[in-house]
C-alpha cells in the first residue's frame, strides 16, 4: 500500500507488538525493521534498519505500563525517523497515558497531559492519532493535527450481535461520562441511566445512587478507562441492588493495574469487554469474565485514510 505522497512505513515500539502486527496485516504491509532495545542500565537505544527517506511513517505505540518507558521509546523512535529524513511522522497512540491529568486538580499541581503533548510535538511528530481520549480537549494541547478515533463502532457491532436491544439500558458509571454513554445509547436506540458516585480519594469510589429506572434491564456500563476496577464493581452492585437483571461493561482501555483483574473476576459483573489498545496481561487473558475486542481494523482504516488524504471522521458518521 502506498500513500498519496509516498510509501507508507509502519514502525512498532514494544508497548503492543501484537496490535501493531494486526494493523500491518489489515493494511497488507510488513512492519519496518527496527531495533528498540535497552542497554544494561535500561537506557533506550533505537535503530531503524530500513530506508525511510521520503516515507509517510506511522509509529504504533501505546503509552501504557510502564508508561514512562513506552513514552521515551516513542520520543526516541520519532527522533530516529526525523534524522532518517522521513517525510511525515504520525504517532499512532491507541492509549494515551497521562490523559487523566488534563487539568489542575489543586494548587501547585501540573497539567501533565499538556507536558507530554509538548514532548511529543517537539520530538518531531507531525500528526497524532489516538483512541478515545479521556478528555476530548486534549486534542487542543497539541499544536499539530490530532485525530481522536472512537471505539464505539466496534462496540456497537458487538453489542448488536450479543444482546436483545429491547431489554438493554446503557449506563454511565459517573456524571463525567454521560456524553460518551449518551452517544452509544443513541447509536443503539436504548435508554440511558447514570450512576452518581462520590470519590473520597484517588483510586477509590463510593456509589451513592442510580439516576434512572434500571429494574428488569440488562445494563451496559460504558467508559473510556478501567484502572483499579473499583468504580465498575461498585456501579454493578448498585445497579443490581436497583433491580437490574445483569450488568456488563464495555470499556475502551483496559489499564487494569494491580489486582484489578482479580477484582473484576470476583465481582458481580457478568462480563467486562475491553479493546486491545493496551496489550492484555496474563491475568486479563485468563479471567473468565474479561473479553477483548480487536481494534486493529479501525486503526488500520484511519491510517489508510490519513495516508491517502481522505476523511477520517467519516469512519464515525
Amino acid at each position: 500500500m502506498s500513500g498519496k505522497n509516498g510509501s507508507i512505513k509502519l514502525v512498532a515500539g514494544n508497548s503492543n507488538p501484537a496490535l501493531a502486527q494486526e494493523i500491518a496485516s489489515w493494511l497488507q504491509l510488513s512492519l519496518t525493521k527496527a531495533s528498540v532495545r535497552r542497554f544494561a542500565d535500561m537506557e533506550i537505544f533505537v535503530e531503524i534498519q530500513e530506508n525511510v527517506r521520503g516515507s509517510d511513517v506511522f509509529i504504533i505505540q501505546s503509552t501504557s505500563y510502564p508508561v514512562n518507558d513506552h513514552l521515551m521509546e516513542l520520543l526516541i523512535v520519532t527522533d530516529a525517523l526525523r534524522r532518517a529524513s522521513a517525510r511525515r511522522i504520525t504517532a499512532v497512540i491507541p492509549y494515551f497515558g497521562y490523559a487523566r491529568q488534563d487539568r489542575k486538580v489543586g494548587s501547585r499541581s501540573p497539567i501533565s497531559a499538556k507536558l507530554v503533548s509538548n514532548l511529543i510535538t517537539n520530538a518531531g511528530v507531525d500528526r497524532v492519532m489516538t483512541l478515545d481520549l479521556h478528555a476530548g480537549q486534549i486534542q487542543g494541547f497539541f499544536d499539530i493535527p490530532t485525530d481522536n478515533l472512537y471505539a464505539s463502532p466496534v462496540m456497537v457491532r458487538d453489542i448488536k450481535e450479543k444482546f436483545d436491544l429491547a431489554n438493554v439500558m446503557v449506563v454511565s458509571p459517573d456524571v463525567g461520562g454521560v456524553a460518551r454513554a449518551r452517544g452509544l445509547a443513541k447509536r443503539i436506540n436504548t435508554p440511558l441511566a447514570i450512576v452518581d458516585k462520590r470519590r473520597e480519594r484517588a483510586g477509590e469510589s463510593e456509589v451513592m445512587n442510580v439516576i434512572g429506572d434500571v429494574a428488569g434491564y440488562t445494563c451496559i456500563l460504558v467508559d473510556d478507562i478501567v484502572d483499579s476496577g473499583g468504580t465498575l464493581v461498585n456501579a454493578a452492585d448498585a445497579l443490581l441492588a436497583n433491580g437490574a437483571k445483569d450488568v456488563y461493561a464495555y470499556i475502551t482501555h483496559g489499564v487494569l493495574s494491580g489486582g484489578a483483574a482479580a477484582r473484576i473476576t470476583g465481582s458481580k459483573l457478568k462480563e467486562l469487554v475491553i479493546t486491545d489498545s493496551i496489550q492484555p496481561t496474563d491475568a486479563v487473558i485468563n479471567s473468565p469474565n474479561i473479553r477483548t475486542l480487536p481494534i486493529a481494523s479501525l486503526i488500520a482504516d484511519a491510517i489508510g485514510r490519513t495516508a491517502s488524504e481522505e476523511s477520517v471522521s467519516s469512519l464515525f458518521d
